[in-house]
């Protein structure tokens, strides 16, 4: 099932090159191979994409979510 999401991009202090999408309501989703456009802190993006339940992270900030696409509101 896919997902929009609206939130800030921060990069994780757990986990290397660890990036998190985190929502207006405080959540946090670990990106999954995030583009290097996303990678970026502190800026807002809208996020199309999967909810991955079969994927497992080092980090395990989140669930991770598998990046359809994206557009970036502002830096």
């Amino acid at each position: 099932m896919s997902i929009t999401v609206t939130g800030k991009v921060e990069q994780s202090e757990i986990g290397i090159d660890t990036w998190a999408l985190v929502t207006e309501e405080g959540e946090t989703y670990e990106l999954m191979d995030p583009p290097e456009q996303l990678c970026q802190s502190r800026t807002k993006v809208k996020v199309e994409g999967q909810v991955r339940d079969d994927v497992m992270t080092i980090a395990a900030i989140g669930p991770v979510l598998q990046i359809n696409s994206f557009e970036v509101l502002e830096n």
